[in-house]
């Protein structure tokens, strides 16, 4: 018999198809704010009039902006910005940008609320895994602030709890969670993903893509996280060669808004993930290559390793896509290729002498123990790393 338990995230709202200096204003009001901290991109910040839009919005409530978070949110500029945030007294931080600036929002309320001021006490605080999948999480007070998030890719780390922050001294990417690390809104609005690289919002959109296959294919799937998951590939199966053909179609860059939300049901309810996503996270943390890229290289390779122990689960996946006579790793590889994103390790950036290191730290990332087809060692890791060499 199936049996399970659903767990509801501690988020308010996700707010889709409005402006969001609009939707802002309403949330700002709503939640009677007098102090916001924006953390956006850079890049947006140098190139576009956007955080010009949101500090119009804010008016006087904006207690500064903080533009220097790196990729794979290294622990120092978490600390920074904390410290930042800390010393301007904010009560609300807004997020605009991508992946590394979200989870940053999520580092800063952890820092503000455990005390944190120096990058090295973070230690106390990340999980533990051992090479045998064993986790310990230490206990972390609840985040002082919390976040308005308002994404401009596709990666969706703005639906979970969790967040990845870079120690770049030991050059690891290393797990933070407490359930109100979550944002407490989100805002969908596609017209600011129009300003994101091609190559990062649709490569992204193949992070989504990961999630929600990932989903179907795990060992302790749900039902409401396969039928969200199943609905996500649909709309990014169409919604992203409509982005790539037609960057300025804002209603197919929707699609992918709401796809990517949508492979997240798992997530926030706790269905595990497997290997894409725990290689993943070691290639990140440790080759420094983009979320959306370790997706786009690694996942069609470990539908292939899997397929044996779960092929009635990856038919459904082929059939969500579109190509339901077709194995999901060739219709997932055919998307990713029709995209023109990368394919090989070796286009993203990763070295043959960095292999071992990958396969080794894999095995202390929870995703590979929770692998549909057993993962016992590091060989296994490497295997799979020459097969998407």
């Amino acid at each position: 018999m199936l049996s399970g338990v659903y767990r509801f995230p501690a988020m308010e709202s996700v707010i889709f198809g409005k402006p969001f200096a609009e939707a802002l204003a309403h949330q700002v009001d709503r939640v009677e704010t007098r102090a916001v901290l924006i953390l956006a991109s850079g890049t947006l910040t140098r190139t576009t009039d956007m955080v010009d839009r949101l500090r119009h919005v804010l008016g006087n409530r904006c207690a500064g902006v903080c533009a220097k978070i790196g990729a794979h949110t290294p622990r120092i500029d978490v600390v920074a910005a904390a410290n930042a945030a800390r010393e301007a007294h904010a009560d609300l931080i807004v997020t605009l940008g991508g992946g590394s600036i979200t989870d940053a929002a999520k580092m800063v309320g952890l820092c503000l609320g455990n005390g944190v001021t120096h990058p090295s006490q973070l230690d106390q605080f990340r999980a533990q895994i051992a090479a045998d999948g064993t986790v310990r999480r230490p206990d972390i007070k609840a985040p002082s602030v919390r976040t308005i998030a308002i994404p401009t890719t596709l990666s969706a780390g703005e639906y979970t709890a969790s967040a990845g922050c870079t120690d770049t001294a030991r050059h690891v990417k290393e797990s933070y969670s407490h359930p109100m690390m979550m944002p407490r809104t989100v805002i969908l609005d596609p017209d600011v993903s129009v300003h994101t690289p091609e190559w990062l919002f649709l490569s992204t959109g193949i992070r989504a893509v990961d999630h929600a296959v990932e989903d179907i294919c795990s060992i302790n799937g749900q039902p409401i996280a396969e039928g969200a998951s199943y609905h996500a590939l649909r709309l990014l199966a169409s919604g992203l060669p409509a982005v790539k053909a037609d960057p300025k179609n804002v209603d197919a860059r929707l699609d992918c808004q709401i796809g990517a939300w949508m492979s997240m049901v798992g997530s926030q309810t706790g269905v595990s993930k497997g290997a894409s996503h725990g290689i993943g996270h070691v290639l990140g943390g440790t080759a420094g290559v983009p979320h959306g890229y370790t997706s786009c290289v690694m996942l069609p390779h470990v539908l292939r390793f899997n397929h044996p122990v779960n092929a009635e689960k990856q038919a459904r996946v082929s059939e969500a896509l579109g190509r339901a006579d077709e194995p999901a790793a060739e219709v997932v590889a055919g998307l990713i290729s029709g995209l023109g994103l990368p394919t090989r390790l070796r286009d993203v950036g990763v070295k043959p002498e960095q292999l071992d290191v990958i396969a080794k730290g894999s095995m202390h990332d929870r995703w590979v123990h929770t692998n549909p087809r057993k993962i016992d060692g590091p060989a296994v890791i490497r295997a799979l790393l020459d097969a998407a060499w």
